[in-house]
């Protein structure tokens, strides 16, 4: 039992460590509070019971489902009072250990922290850590930019991000209790966890409240601009039948309302926003300026980043996409078309069929999109944050062997290996031969979480002038070739995606 600021709460012991589930950090987003910035929860009287894991944020459900099949079985459900988080601790003393927090991915519109593939508690263990996942809200809930649209009106801007420091400031608060350190907190995550990562680096309520910091999948380009933003805002608006004067209107509409209106209006501008049309974007008060600006401006100078991206992140990608598997040199020039746009198309298809040469067009896209959303945009980073803190990145590229036909080291395949959960009856059939490369995995993630290093005298910082990528997993030739046939290409075209 921990006596927290708001009051009792109840986990219990497990397997050596306390396990704290669905502990609030936050009131309930309800009501007036739907948009606006979090506030702390009521207190509570008695003892509040938190062996179970709070609702997921809502979201669709397909998604929801698909969270089920993909991350082990996730909460049941999602709702309103999704503002928890969850804590594994080695002990509740003194000894103020590292504290690891976690910053789920789902593109901004799906997941949970309680979803089992999050389970900390191998982490925790080996590394005598204690380790904290949270919940944040999503989708429209969350990323909907409604601020400068309503700029008089009862919404706050980037609300899911708000509800990352509001987590991240409860950890300051708590850790003590949980037998953690305030002073030695490092957030990681991955995907949209891992931009969101980036994104908290150059937040100014966010300065002070980690050390370290561990981006998996995702970097500093996706806070869209206020103008791209107000065309989601309007878009939204339009699927709900409102118009921004009457945008206080969307407190009376129900969650099932919203989320088909953010289903549609993803729908609708999903290219024009290169797929996320939800995610953090640029105001007044938290970015008034894109995060690498502020970044190169040394607005997180000392904070230590690992920092890395997955071989293959598209194949995850195009396992749905039945069209790329009769993709000729054609279908893929007019895919680099709408990608690159009509005057960079032959340069694309010349520098990318050169570099792959001999691989199919479904492999050249999907080379092509790793490096575009993915690849580039870390390197950019990497760089950037070089000059004023200590950096270290990596290439991921394992891939078990049962999916090893049709998939690379795609996306989010290394988060099982991260947490050591890859040995969950849901994944354990396909994850054969994880566990060396898991424990490797994560003892870098353990060391950086206590000094700000991977802890291997074979892994050299990231600097403008030795761009060292530690290579997680097998070698092959274009993993030892890395990023530099197209690093020329990509820094002439800003680095990749944005938002």
């Amino acid at each position: 039992m921990v006596e927290t600021a708001s009051g009792k709460v109840e986990g219990r012991f497990k397997g050596g460590l306390a396990v704290f589930r669905g502990i609030p950090y936050a009131a309930a987003p309800v009501g007036t509070r739907r948009w606006a910035a979090p506030e702390a929860p009521e207190p509570w009287s008695g003892v509040l019971d938190a062996r179970a894991a709070g609702p997921a944020a809502p979201q669709n459900e397909p998604m929801l489902k698909l969270l089920g099949a993909i991350a082990g079985a996730g909460p049941a459900g999602a709702g309103d009072d999704c503002l928890s988080l969850n804590v594994w601790s080695p002990g509740l003393d003194d000894a103020r250990r590292p504290v690891l927090v976690w910053i789920h991915g789902g593109a901004f519109m799906m997941g949970s922290g309680g979803a089992q593939i999050y389970d900390g508690a191998e982490l925790a263990r080996r590394g005598d850590l204690v380790v904290v996942t949270i919940n944040y809200r999503l989708g429209a809930h969350g990323f909907l930019q409604l601020a400068d649209l309503v700029p008089d009106g009862p919404f706050a801007s980037n609300p899911g991000l708000r509800d990352q420091v509001a987590a991240l400031e409860w950890v300051r608060e708590h850790a003590i209790r949980f037998g953690g350190d305030p002073d030695r907190v490092t957030i990681f995550g991955e995907s949209a966890g891992g931009m969101s990562v980036a994104a908290l680096l150059a937040a100014p309520a966010a300065q002070g409240l980690f050390r370290g910091a561990i981006a998996q999948s995702g970097a500093a380009h996706n806070v869209s601009s206020r103008e791209a933003a107000s065309r989601v805002a309007e878009t939204f608006l339009s699927e709900v039948g409102l118009s921004a004067a009457k945008a206080t209107g969307l407190f009376e509409l129900p969650d099932a309302v919203l989320l088909k209106a953010q289903r549609k209006t993803a729908a609708r501008l999903i290219f024009e926003h290169r797929g996320l049309p939800f995610q953090p974007a640029e105001d007044s008060a938290w970015y008034p300026e894109q995060p690498l600006e502020a970044i190169e401006a040394g607005r997180a100078a000392r904070v230590p980043l690992l920092i890395g991206t997955n071989r293959d992140e598209w194949d995850l990608f195009q396992a749905g996409d039945r069209k790329a598997k009769t993709l000729d040199a054609e279908g893929l020039k007019r895919r680099f078309e709408r990608a690159a746009g009509a005057d960079d198309v032959e340069a694309t298809f010349e520098l990318y069929h050169g570099v792959h040469r001999g691989r199919t067009p479904k492999a050249i896209w999907g080379a092509y999109q790793t490096d575009r959303v993915f690849r580039a945009p870390a390197e950019r980073l990497a760089e950037t944050h070089a000059e004023h803190a200590s950096v270290h990145a990596y290439c991921f590229t394992w891939s078990p062997l049962p999916l090893r036909r049709f998939m690379g080291a795609g996306h989010a395949m290394e988060v099982p290996l991260v947490f050591g959960t890859w040995r969950h009856p849901l994944l354990r059939g396909f994850m054969l031969g994880a566990r060396g490369l898991s424990r490797r995995i994560q003892d870098h993630w353990i060391a950086f979480a206590h000094a700000g290093e991977p802890g291997a005298s074979d892994w050299a910082p990231y600097t403008g002038a030795q761009r060292s990528v530690k290579t997680l997993g097998p070698s092959d030739r274009h993993t030892a070739e890395g990023f530099e046939p197209v690093r020329a290409y990509w820094a002439e075209r800003d680095h990749g995606t944005r938002g």
